[in-house]
């Protein structure tokens, strides 16, 4: 068509040429470029619609588990215990007890940045290595009982009856397995029977323990931070808390979602754009599955290793035959939070334990978006 029209104005000569002239040095152009425009929009719209909006499934709230790696097992921590009425169990993998990284001087002088560098220096040397010391479970149960008496999280006894699965790498040097043990200790102090939960000194360096392929050789703490070592994490973690389980698929036959994170979150919580929903075929269906939070750890998000946590963890296949819907939320690295870490230690704000957390908040509206009615 502009071809056509170009052809056209050549033709002009005179006052009519000088208009004609003037639509082929000025009009045209800008045809043209609106033209090209209009031909790009859908290729913008797809990528625009390539984050979706979080379904709404109508899943069980009262059956919601969450599990991480590392930073992910601490805010799996802090998620389990601040919303314990609804979550039924917590997978700690790599992690230590919750509220480990607040120091004393933070609460005394509580200012940021630093009553955040000092909690800092605590998480580094208190709970991942120990030269400070391990963590104290009854100081910490304490914590957590003064932070229910202030309704800033759920009433502890909602605890109770929650099924806990701890684990420590034999070869992991990050997270020491005194601090590990310290979790243990502080979920026997706020009244989970010990029959419900399990210390696993297994396999493995720093990392979720997978038995597919991908990732990196057993014992090794490296970039994707996921490791082949013959034993299914994703599936323990799960039958653990759930009970018994059948066998997971072989593939994934459901469907990830990726979905607008900004939807939850302010822009200072440091999530990243987009999160991932991992949707079994059974769940987008029928209402009543079980939701699970599945938490990277530091440097293991989709924007540092691609899809190797969310696609790699073992998560979606034990799902699939389980009828549970899978959520991976994402942290994005910035210059206060370099690694892409969960808020364990109050870089988003020194209120990072409570209900009104910033990050815990956003990601329980995520919970609470899956399990409203369709």
């Amino acid at each position: 068509m502009l071809a056509t029209m170009d052809a056209a104005l050549r033709r002009g000569d005179g006052e009519e040429g000088h208009v004609m002239n003037r639509c082929r040095t000025e009009i045209v152009p800008r045809a043209r470029a609106l033209a090209i425009a209009m031909l790009a929009l859908p290729a913008l719209t797809t990528e625009l619609l390539a984050a979706e909006e979080l379904p709404k499934l109508g899943a069980d709230l009262a059956l919601t588990s969450v599990a991480g790696l590392s930073s992910g097992a601490y805010m799996a921590g802090q998620i389990q215990v601040a919303h314990s009425k609804d979550i039924v169990g917590a997978g700690i993998v790599a992690g230590g007890p919750y509220a480990c990284a607040e120091s004393a001087a933070s609460r005394i002088f509580p200012f940021w940045p630093t009553a955040v560098a000092q909690n800092g220096t605590q998480a580094l040397y208190q709970c991942m290595e120990t030269s400070l010391g391990t963590p104290d479970p009854v100081a910490l149960a304490t914590r957590a009982k003064e932070l229910a008496e202030d309704g800033e999280i759920d009433p502890i006894a909602g605890l109770a009856a929650d099924n806990v699965y701890l684990f420590s790498g034999k070869k992991d040097d990050t997270v020491k397995l005194a601090v590990v043990q310290a979790a243990k200790r502080f979920y026997k102090e706020v009244g989970v029977d010990e029959g419900n939960t399990a210390l696993i000194e297994g396999d493995g360096g720093h990392a979720l323990i997978t038995a597919q392929g991908g990732g990196v050789a057993c014992g090794v703490s490296d970039t994707p931070y996921v490791s082949n070592c013959g034993y299914n994490q994703a599936q323990a973690i799960l039958a653990w808390i759930y009970g018994p389980l059948a066998d997971p698929s072989v593939e994934a036959k459901g469907r990830y979602f990726p979905f607008d994170q900004g939807a939850f979150s302010d822009p200072g919580d440091g999530l990243a754009d987009e999160g991932v929903v991992y949707v079994p075929q059974g769940c987008a269906e029928q209402p009543g599955c079980r939701v699970h939070i599945a938490l990277h750890g530091c440097q293991q998000s989709r924007e540092a290793v691609g899809d190797s946590f969310v696609k790699g963890s073992g998560f979606a296949e034990i799902a699939d035959t389980n009828r549970i819907v899978v959520l991976f939320p994402q942290i994005k690295a910035s210059t206060i939070n370099p690694k892409g870490c969960w808020d364990w230690w109050g870089y988003t704000g020194l209120d990072y334990l409570g209900k009104d957390a910033a990050q815990i908040k956003a990601i329980w509206a995520m919970v609470e978006r899956l399990t409203s009615a369709r």
